[in-house]
């Protein structure tokens, strides 16, 4: 199976490693610690070395509860380490949902577009279409940043997180776009319960049932803070490393083409054991 972007055709017969590069203040996880072009530069150049195959860079946070930024700020944010991440000769992913950013990007020569919203923003996926090669991440978020934890879903959330994503397939084929340009995303953490998520990674073939590639996002999530925490709180962003590779492994194991992640050395180490036994196993 091969993902269809900008500048490359990416191989995903085995297991991708997409390195998160945040240009936010505010993230979660790592706001604040990559905030101008050098500091960029060099993660992104440890993270390639660290085992990552794609790099995606965020100017907007996108956290429960996060506010929304200016087109402007966001632009100001990236479009610098965009320029220079596009020298390097590795995919480059902008994480973003504003059409403005998306042009921008594309018109630089980014790859993918990774899209919270799976561009339902007002003319987004017609943007998207009208690059005849870009790839795309879209992925199921119940609500929004700001209330998808306030309110989350209800009951078992498989079948309405793949009837969305189907349906924005259904869309993007409906333009033209061929579909070995879109990976699907079921949103771990976008305003679902801690159960909720989990599901998604128990039951993640039933996503792969749609035919399209599956990119898992499970690093650093707050759902994987409250299973390993003791005392049934949530354990901080920095003491989820463990339990971030191994829902990455798991999900890998599962069917998940890439996944999306802060600790890349300790995720592509992990990927190799796991590629090890299976290779063992024939």
């Amino acid at each position: 199976m091969m993902w269809q972007t900008t500048r490359f055709s990416i191989d995903l017969s085995t297991p991708k490693v997409m390195g998160i590069l945040n240009m936010t203040p505010d993230s979660f996880s790592d706001g604040g610690l990559h905030n101008n072009v050098r500091s960029a530069m060099a993660r992104a150049e440890q993270m390639l070395k660290d085992g990552a195959h794609i790099l995606d860079v965020g100017g907007e946070s996108t956290r429960p509860g996060a506010p929304v930024i200016s087109l402007e700020q966001e632009l100001a944010r990236v479009v610098p380490v965009l320029r220079e991440l596009l020298k390097l000769g590795v995919p480059v992913s902008i994480d973003t949902y504003k059409c403005g950013v998306m042009q921008t990007a594309l018109d630089l020569g980014v790859d993918i577009v990774n899209d919270i919203w799976a561009l339902r923003q007002p003319g987004a996926l017609e943007l998207v279409a009208s690059y005849s090669h870009c790839g795309m991440c879209l992925m199921h978020m119940h609500r929004d940043p700001q209330t998808m934890q306030v309110q989350p879903m209800d009951g078992d959330v498989l079948p309405e997180v793949i009837e969305f994503l189907q349906s924005r397939c259904l869309a993007l084929t409906d333009l033209g776009v061929s579909p070995n340009r879109v990976i699907l995303d079921p949103g771990v953490g976008f305003g679902k319960t801690v159960p909720q998520n989990f599901s998604l990674l128990a039951r993640q073939s039933e996503i792969l049932t749609l035919g399209y590639p599956l990119l898992a996002g499970w690093s650093r999530k707050s759902a994987l803070g409250r299973v390993i925490d003791a005392e049934g709180h949530s354990a901080e962003p920095l003491e989820r490393i463990a339990a971030s590779v191994s829902a990455a492994v798991l999900a890998v194991d599962r069917g998940a083409q890439v996944v999306r992640v802060h600790d890349v050395k300790e995720t592509a180490q992990a990927i190799s054991v796991w590629q090890a036994v299976k290779a063992a196993s024939f």
